[in-house]
């Protein structure tokens, strides 16, 4: 791969971060046992220059992205994320009625319809067709597109410019880093605040969480990397917090770098010098995370093993791409587990990509009574165990696979 260079800074690619294998797309699921699946390495590069960690592009956003089967809505936990998260920014910035909310990936509404409910102008921009239209029908104005300097230009000569200017778990999405940013920097009203949330590479480092990696996640970051890619667009990065969601995420609130009105708050040295404390700008300490993961591999699947050997039924729950990931690097299939359950009626009836486990309702768990339940998005799993109690009228149990797999009763 001597001719890979990185997506923020432009230098080669020359240090393996983890080689997961070969694996198909996370997110697309087989319609019937006989189809044809294509299958792509899934390696990831950490940059020695900005300490990006990124997966190489086999297939465009256009392809992964027009017809998504990700709605956010599917997940009360993330709903209270959201909603929270408007209360707090309406307070911090003092909006009202005039501001304009911009929000980039918005999904089906999810979180927009809570600045709606306040009277704010809201707009979102969702490339998916099919999730869009779930927005449109809220009442939320979408713009069918992918975001980008292209659009932003378009959209500010209509007169379209962010007062909040927002986008969750969507940076790891763009394969154009600096395109994505640029247009962020054309769409910001002069005195105005970006909101991003994206999973903290600290806390896949320190927790083990492999399975976050997969195809439409293009890169993993570091504070210390986004601080990096805003500056060279002009746009500073002065506030973070530090949240629970996706396993452990940032929230980075940035503006333009010529904007008096900001100050740089502490959260920034704190988190900053804690990543320098566990390694993130030494490229040694991305050497030693394949074989941590190798080890957690070989006890999931022995583990797992165990358990059919003794004659154990062993379910999944939840179809999301992490376990996609977990499942094809572990050369999990249906001789181990023999289903896992979705509340997404848009899984129901699918085959997992890869490992070809079906999905079905979780009524299917009341039926079938299964010993184990493997909880695949383990960053859900209070909720999920909050939504199958019923397993434990039949001495069911549940497993957690990362940070290190484990039984909870």
């Amino acid at each position: 791969m001597s001719n890979e260079v990185c997506r923020c800074c432009g230098k080669n690619l020359n240090s393996v971060f983890l080689d997961l294998g070969v694996s198909p797309l996370a997110n697309s699921y087989v319609k019937s046992r006989n189809e044809m699946e294509h299958m792509y390495p899934l390696r990831t590069y950490v940059c020695e220059s900005c300490f990006l960690v990124q997966v190489q592009e086999f297939e465009s956003p256009e392809h992964i992205f027009s017809d998504y089967a990700y709605f956010s809505s599917f997940s009360d936990s993330w709903l209270t994320h959201c909603h929270n998260y408007v209360e707090m920014i309406m307070d911090r910035f003092q909006f009202a009625i005039d501001t304009q909310v911009v929000e980039i990936a918005s999904n089906d509404g999810y979180l927009l319809q809570y600045f709606k409910e306040k009277g704010v102008s809201v707009l979102g921009i969702e490339p998916a067709e099919n999730v869009a239209k779930v927005a449109v029908k809220k009442g939320i104005e979408t713009s069918v597109n992918f975001f980008g300097t292209a659009l932003a230009t378009e959209l500010k000569q209509e007169g379209k410019m962010a007062d909040l200017l927002l986008g969750n778990n969507v940076l790891a999405h763009v394969p154009d880093l600096n395109d994505f940013v640029a247009g962020m920097k054309i769409m910001l009203k002069p005195q105005g605040t970006i909101t991003m949330e994206f999973p903290h590479l600290l806390q896949l480092i320190k927790h083990n969480q492999f399975d976050t990696i997969y195809h439409e996640h293009y890169s993993y970051f570091s504070l210390t990397t986004v601080i990096r890619l805003f500056k060279a667009h002009h746009l500073t990065v002065y506030d973070v917090d530090q949240l629970s969601t996706h396993g452990g995420s940032i929230r980075i609130y940035a503006t333009h770098s010529d904007n008096p009105d900001f100050v740089i708050q502490p959260s920034i040295h704190e988190l900053l010098a804690k990543e320098v404390k566990l390694g993130i700008t030494n490229i040694e300490m991305y050497k030693g995370f394949q074989t941590k993961i190798v080890q957690l591999k070989r006890k999931i699947t022995k583990f797992l093993i165990e358990l059919k050997e003794q004659g154990k039924v062993v379910a999944g729950y939840g179809a999301p791409a992490k376990g996609n990931t977990l499942l094809n690097y572990c050369g999990i299939d249906c001789d181990i587990i023999d289903f896992t359950v979705d509340r997404s009626q848009y899984k129901q009836g699918t085959f997992l990509p890869g490992s070809r486990i079906p999905v079905f309702s979780p009524e299917k768990l009341k039926l079938t009574q299964p010993d184990f339940v493997l909880i695949l998005p383990w960053n859900l799993k209070e909720e999920i165990m909050e939504q199958t109690s019923f397993i434990r009228e039949w001495g069911g149990k549940w497993i957690v696979p990362v940070p290190d797999i484990h039984v909870v009763e």
